[in-house]
């Protein structure tokens, strides 16, 4: 007699592991990243070490525009507090804005074969982490020449800032690359809105000001304040800049926003990852 054995699970097509399963397809996720890193680089003679000469011009430009010809005093080693807010600023733009337009970019793949669509947007990431390195670099050399010496909490500070804007910036891309691909209008509203954000971050001016406008233990001054990238950049300066002098400058209570801020960025990779992977199955269709 023959024994009928249990049907095995049934699979929706299209829907993967999610994030668990990019790490398990590692090997695709680097062909993705150097994929997009040949394209960008295409036919260039310097290639990756642009991603060297564009933050250390940047770094001189401040240096000699803010810290020489403005004089800008208000901020010791201004041309550090400022180049470290950027990095955070310009790593989140880049990684958002092209997190977001990744599922629609690789629009051929999506339709033609099977792999994990989260694959697409932790490749715009990874890319962003590629030029990051650079700029850190930068970053540390002009604090050293500054006068800067690092310290174990400033340098735990440093990679924690870094991760935070990183985590942000994924779980915002995978949100966004998600609805992307149903409505075209979100890649328009992320560009303008990362347009706004170095001045909805302490980049430009102290935390200071902007408790002098709403006032100490305000509520806006509050909700400024636990902004996952107001957290993330008052982080790096914590890191590079907030030493000697300067030491003492960072907002009170920074730990506690940290906390507060990395559990806001677990809730919404959490968040984004479901509507991707609700929305992933309706990806060939739509592109």
């Amino acid at each position: 007699m023959t024994v009928l054995q249990p049907e095995a699970a049934l699979t929706v097509q299209g829907w993967g592991g999610g994030l668990l399963e990019v790490v398990r397809r590692r090997f695709l996720l680097s062909l993705l990243v150097r994929k997009e890193l040949r394209v960008r680089y295409r036919a260039s003679v310097l290639g990756l070490g642009w991603s060297y000469v564009k933050p250390a011009v940047q770094f001189l430009v401040y240096l000699v525009g803010m810290g020489l010809i403005l004089q800008q005093r208000a901020i010791g080693n201004y041309p550090v507090y400022l180049f470290g807010g950027l990095v955070v600023v310009t790593t989140f733009s880049e990684a958002v804005g092209n997190a977001s337009r990744s599922v629609v970019a690789n629009a051929d793949l999506v339709k033609k074969i099977y792999l994990p669509r989260e694959l697409f947007p932790v490749a715009s990431i990874c890319v962003a982490v590629v030029h990051l390195a650079p700029q850190v670099v930068v970053l540390l050399a002009g604090s050293l020449l500054s006068g800067w010496r690092p310290d174990p909490v400033g340098m735990a500070a440093l990679v924690a800032g870094l991760a935070l804007v990183l985590l942000l910036a994924l779980g915002l891309g995978l949100l966004l690359g998600a609805v992307n691909v149903l409505f075209r209008d979100v890649e328009n509203v992320v560009d303008l809105v990362l347009m706004v954000l170095i001045w909805v971050s302490p980049v430009l001016y102290p935390w200071q000001r902007v408790a002098a406008v709403f006032g100490e233990g305000s509520i806006w001054l509050a909700i400024y304040q636990l902004n996952p990238l107001t957290v993330a950049v008052e982080l790096v300066h914590r890191g590079t800049w907030a030493s000697g002098t300067n030491a003492g400058a960072t907002p009170p209570g920074l730990a506690g926003q940290t906390v507060a801020a990395f559990g806001m960025t677990v809730v919404l990779i959490a968040v984004g990852q479901l509507v991707f992977r609700r929305l992933s199955g309706r990806f060939a269709q739509e592109l």
